[in-house]
């Protein structure tokens, strides 16, 4: 008996040999079958030895009987007869059984022979009847393989760039982000419409920031070494740190050179400055567990809150959007949330490492608005410091050392920043006691309570219903600290209806509480417990001098509550819809999701003034330094600031949170200006030239000053535009 590969693959057939139909059972001699040779020719008495497997087994695990193969030869052209598949399923009748039949004589064939004397594996892919079983000894096609599922294709590098470009583009961060900017742009509009000739709400400070921004990035790129040593408040020294310096938005500061520049750098800033608080507190959300729609509210709610359209003109208030950032990415590196708790798998160290920078950029924004945020990060690494401590015996490794050092190196870059930022103030604290803020000063700017339930002039829904409650405040710009009531209701709310734990919403309303007795600085208990121990103990604490802006907080924790709160609701609106065939929320309940959203922004909306800002005097352009420009004030010389961005010439004028007394004298010694002592004291501190802008003198002290002569004093006169130059 010769052997007979029927392996489909063309793999040699090691089973054992078929059993012959008839009465094998009952020991008779079976009759002899016709096994195929090699040569097309049918061998008498040969056990055919089938492929891999001669017995196949069905699902049941009963062996199934093989018949006798039929080979029949091909020089006739004969139709070979295929035998069944593995599982048992007759492919002639389509009847499945315990034993693999083919056709309707009761035999299986383990195979046809093809040309080439191997047998075919018989499958329920070959058809019987029509022996579609390829020739010239080809595996026979399956015909069903035309409705199986299309391979998945090979992409070129360039594809699988454009589809990774793609997936990003349609990721929650990125859509978040573009929203909160095309948020923005709305929100803050008229802002960009005249952005090189407008400023929000006046042309004073924003003058005077529109300058740092220029300042920075001039100096940084010139001579970095005499960045605290501005061209302005001439002679002093240290003058660039007479202010928050939005030494941040340094880079900014390196596109553009001139006034117009300036105004258009200033108002992109403002913007973008929106968008990031919009999404910081969002981020911030989503990361301690809220949902989408609940984030939302959380990010619009912080960076549009009816109070902060008082601060409109005050960029370095604006710019807080760090904050929730970094916060944001330090719970998601150390694997925390308010909703799951502490998850030691999902503790990442660079997202933890990229926080702290994030937090080092905020601080370096500002001290009025980073020195809390500083205080705050240290008392969350001596309390976490605290805990550890504690446990250490039930918890040895909190965090593994690749965070641990990420959290080392983080907190000292932060550390870093601050004291190299610090050390300016330090020497113009000690060189100007009277830029330092006192108790009386505070009381000035603390807010009495109804502050929290009144809204600015700003406000497009509550500016004119307010009026009356903003006219008995003593100074409403600083003491309009309604952060919503929407917000106020949805945080409410959230006490009672949260995705949050009850522990968490009590810590919320507990830091919502202290911040508020905060903001009221001296107004609570005369601040003896709250404000003015700070005040008093801690570095720094005595430059702030608004107690009300201390509302950012509050904000921010309001706006958890809030997000906990709507996160909880569209929770229950998803189980409401799941009863629903299709379960899917309908129109009226998915609007209903969106109506906190909705009125936290409509709260937010403004009527904020964007006057022109005075035009660059030509004059500016030409004369050099050291100069004066009169009349000079606070306000008058914020403008003049901005005006010496072409050339950031030295000059007398500045304007800052403080009056150098320097700056004070030559205001006094030249009301009298020109005349032999006024000429005399500015000769002897170094100023060369006296710029006097005719349109401006009117109601000032210098008033009648083109009428003096000058015979006499050695100095020259000259007209320019409508401005006078003397030269001294």
């Amino acid at each position: 008996m010769t052997t007979e590969q029927s392996d489909a693959t063309g793999g040699r057939a090691d089973s054992d040999p078929a059993p012959a139909t008839g009465d094998s059972a009952s020991g008779a001699k079976p009759e002899a079958t016709e096994v195929a040779g090699t040569d097309g020719a049918a061998r008498p008495n040969g056990k055919a030895r089938t492929g891999r497997k001669a017995r196949n087994r069905d699902k049941a695990g009963n062996s199934d009987k093989a018949g006798t193969a039929k080979a029949g030869t091909d020089n006739e052209g004969g139709t070979d007869k295929s035998g069944t598949d593995t599982a048992g399923t007759n492919t002639g009748t389509g009847k499945s059984g315990p034993e693999s039949r083919a056709g309707t004589d009761g035999e299986a064939a383990p195979g046809a022979a093809g040309k080439d004397g191997r047998a075919e594996s018989s499958g329920a892919g070959k058809d019987d009847e029509t022996g579609a079983g390829g020739t010239d000894g080809d595996k026979p096609a399956d015909p069903w393989t035309a409705f199986g599922p299309a391979p998945d294709p090979v992409l070129s590098r360039p594809r699988r760039a454009v589809r990774a470009v793609g997936r990003s583009l349609v990721h929650e961060w990125t859509l978040a982000a573009v929203a909160s900017l095309a948020l923005a742009v709305l929100m803050t509009w008229p802002t960009l419409r005249y952005p090189r000739y407008t400023l929000p709400q006046d042309y004073w400070d924003p003058s005077l920031q529109s300058w740092q921004l220029a300042w920075s990035g001039h100096i940084l790129l010139t001579d970095p070494a005499q960045l605290w040593n501005s061209n302005t408040f001439f002679p002093e020294s240290w003058s660039f740190a007479f202010s928050d310096t939005l030494l941040g938005y340094a880079p900014a500061g390196m596109i553009g050179v001139g006034p117009e520049d300036a105004l258009l750098r200033y108002n992109i800033m403002f913007v973008l400055a929106h968008a990031l608080a919009t999404f910081g507190a969002y981020a911030l959300a989503r990361q301690l567990g809220a949902g989408r729609i609940g984030g939302a509210v959380a990010g619009a709610s912080y960076a549009y809150a009816p109070w902060l359209l008082a601060q409109a003109g005050h960029l370095h208030v604006i710019s807080n959007g760090g904050i929730p950032l970094a916060l944001a990415m330090l719970a998601r590196g150390h694997g925390w949330s308010l909703r799951h708790g502490y998850r030691p798998r999902c503790r990442h160290a660079g997202w933890a490492f990229a926080g702290w920078l994030v937090a080092a950029w905020q601080l370096s924004l500002g001290f009025g608005i980073g020195l809390p945020f500083a205080y705050l990060l240290a008392g969350i690494v001596l309390v976490s410091a605290v805990v550890w401590f504690a446990r250490r015996r039930r918890v040895t490794r909190p965090f593994g050392w690749r965070l641990f050092l990420a959290d080392l190196l983080g907190g000292l870059v932060f550390a870093a920043v601050g004291a190299l930022l610090a050390v300016p103030y330090f020497t113009v604290a000690e060189q100007h006691p009277n830029a330092a803020r006192t108790l009386g000063e505070i009381q000035l700017y603390s807010p009495p309570v109804s502050g929290f339930f009144t809204a600015p002039a700003e406000s497009r829904v509550w500016g004119e219903l307010h009026e009356g409650a903003r006219a008995v405040l003593p100074w409403h710009p600083e003491m309009t600290l309604l952060p919503g009531f929407a917000l106020y209701a949805l945080a409410a709310g959230g006490l009672f209806f949260s995705v949050w734990r009850v522990r968490h919403r009590l810590f919320l309303l507990a830091g919502v509480l202290v911040t508020v007795a905060l903001a009221m600085g001296t107004r609570f208990f005369d601040g003896r417990f709250t404000y003015v121990p700070l005040f008093e103990h801690l570095p720094g604490w005595n430059g702030l001098r608004t107690p009300g802006r201390m509302m950012l907080w509050t904000t921010l924790l309001l706006g958890l509550l809030a997000a906990g709160a709507v996160t909880a609701f569209c929770a229950r609106v998803r189980e409401l819809a799941a009863e629903r065939v299709p379960p899917w929320p309908g129109p009226w309940l998915r609007l209903a999701t969106l109506v906190p959203l909705l009125l936290v922004v409509v709260e937010g909306l403004n009527v904020t003034p964007h006057p022109v800002v005075p035009q660059q005097p030509a004059v500016m352009r030409t004369v050099d330094g050291p100069m004066l420009v009169l009349p000079s004030s606070q306000n008058l010389d914020q403008p003049v600031m901005l005006w010496s961005t072409d050339r950031f010439q030295r000059m007398v004028n500045g304007g800052s949170g403080f009056t150098p007394n320097s700056q004070a004298q030559v205001r006094d010694a030249t009301v009298s200006f020109p005349d032999f002592g006024s000429v005399d004291y500015l000769r002897k501190l170094g100023v060369k030239n006296v710029v006097v802008l005719r349109d401006r003198l009117g109601g000032t002290p210098w008033e009648g000053m083109l009428d003096r002569p000058v015979d006499g004093l050695g100095v020259t006169r000259e007209e320019v535009g409508d401005a006078v130059v003397y030269r001294l």
